[in-house]
């Protein structure tokens, strides 16, 4: 699909890649961000730009008055990312990075309730659920909250129908397609199913994961 370009009110713009979520879109979304921050458009130099990636769309906040002005650059902008030929193989360039999980048992306590809503055993959810490698589409939420996919199909369990007031930090979820390392205790309604001890986000350096990145999640049992 071609970028979209659309206005937000008179200060903000939204370019979108495509209508459903895939690592190709995700990746134009992230290039074109990359793209803005080391080449700022002429139109939008010097204003107070901010720059907001989501899963297949990017949103431009300019200064008051500046939308309509811009649109046209950053809509030539989006397709030339759009077109780079290099950007389909970057979508796999990064090196994986291992995550090691206990799950099950007070770590996983929801591990019996995805293994029911895919029908089979808890370790074959854990086997599914850490053969794969997963990218990081986004950051939200909370500081260092990564949004990693896709799960397999079989665990797409929705979130949980009643959230619960305290998530442990690090704990590892599903919901949906998407699988997340809680960054900090926190509430959250989703189905958690192991734990790590990395930590997900330092004030002083960052989150741990970063959109693009790619993520294998490496599995030990815990007794229930």
């Amino acid at each position: 699909m071609t970028p979209v370009v659309q206005p937000l009110g008179d200060a903000a713009l939204i370019v979108t890649f495509a209508s459903e979520l895939s690592a190709l879109a995700n990746a134009r979304v992230h290039a074109l961000a990359a793209s803005l921050r080391d080449r700022p458009l002429a139109t939008i130099r010097g204003a107070a730009v901010e720059i907001v990636p989501a899963m297949v769309s990017l949103t431009v906040h300019v200064e008051p008055g500046m939308a309509e002005r811009s649109a046209e650059d950053l809509r030539a902008r989006a397709v030339d990312v759009a077109t780079g030929a290099s950007l389909a193989s970057a979508v796999d360039a990064r090196p994986v990075r291992e995550i090691a999980v206990r799950y099950g048992g007070d770590a996983g306590p929801d591990l019996a309730d995805v293994a029911a809503f895919a029908r089979c055993t808890p370790a074959e959810v854990i086997a599914r659920h850490a053969a794969r490698i997963y990218r990081v589409y986004m950051l939200g939420f909370l500081p260092g909250f990564a949004y990693l996919g896709d799960v397999d199909a079989s665990l797409a369990a929705p979130r949980r129908a009643t959230p619960r007031t305290r998530v442990p930090a690090g704990s590892v979820g599903i919901a949906g397609l998407q699988t997340g390392i809680y960054p900090q205790d926190s509430p959250g309604g989703w189905q958690i199913i192991g734990h790590t001890g990395a930590r997900m986000f330092d004030p002083a350096s960052g989150a741990l994961l970063q959109p693009g990145d790619r993520v294998r999640f490496v599995g030990s049992t815990e007794s229930p």
